[in-house]
């Protein structure tokens, strides 16, 4: 059977397993075409690429939203280390598996026979790019439900592993990196003595790779750390 009319016989099904009704169906049926599929399919004109770059950013937003609401004595850096966990491409693969929808994605043939790394880089644009149909269809309430209605437990397992010791990570990275160890700098300390709060930068090479508050030099040193490695691929 043809691929498209493959896709477009089971719309009702795709939005049973998404939970959510699009008014604008062929919003949805763009989120399922990958580049290579217009390259061997002419009469195809728009692949998924713009949907994929606006859920990115959909998807980043309302999972900081979410951060920021549930954890409110969570310092920045550290925030931003959990977003980076929450939408790194393993975590967007885990969450589109979980809804069963990949035999559906319209791939050219040598897409189809790419189980690799690559396989992993077109499900998790793929996640994106359903996120970013589900906002223009319906707006951010929409992919708000879409998101937290069938991920929540994956998010939460997330959240609940335990808090790492930044400093020492990113020690570690910058010295097989650079040959060298990070240098921490106080920027400022502001608010009064028995309450002071810490705002620390840390250097490799004279660079800035991050910064942090707290209300220790400690603490600010880590969510320093935190912010770094989240910019960071440690991999």
């Amino acid at each position: 059977m043809n691929q498209m009319k493959h896709l477009e016989q089971n719309i009702s099904n795709i939005e049973s397993k998404i939970g959510y009704t699009f008014q604008n169906r062929s919003l949805l049926a763009l989120a399922f075409i990958h580049r290579s599929f217009i390259n061997e399919n002419k009469e195809i004109t728009e692949h998924n690429e713009r949907l994929e770059f606006l859920g990115d950013s959909i998807l980043g937003m309302l999972i900081s939203e979410y951060l920021y609401r549930h954890l409110p004595t969570t310092p920045e850096g550290q925030l931003s280390y959990l977003r980076s966990r929450l939408v790194e491409a393993s975590s967007c693969v885990n969450y589109i598996q979980k809804l069963k929808l990949s035999s559906f994605i319209l791939l050219g043939k040598g897409e189809k026979m790419n189980d690799g790394r690559g396989r992993d880089t077109i499900l998790a644009d793929f996640f994106e790019a359903i996120v970013g149909a589900i906002y223009l269809d319906g707006g951010i309430e929409a992919a708000r439900n879409f998101i937290f209605k069938h991920f929540s437990e994956q998010i939460q397992e997330i959240l609940k592993t335990p808090l790492s010791n930044w400093k020492a990570l990113l020690q570690d990275y910058c010295q097989k990196k650079y040959q060298q160890t990070p240098i921490y700098q106080v920027l400022q300390a502001f608010g009064p003595d028995h309450s002071k709060i810490f705002e620390i930068s840390v250097l490799v090479n004279q660079q800035e790779l991050g910064r942090g508050k707290g209300a220790s030099k400690k603490e600010a040193q880590q969510a320093a750390a935190a912010d770094a490695i989240s910019h960071c691929k440690l991999s």
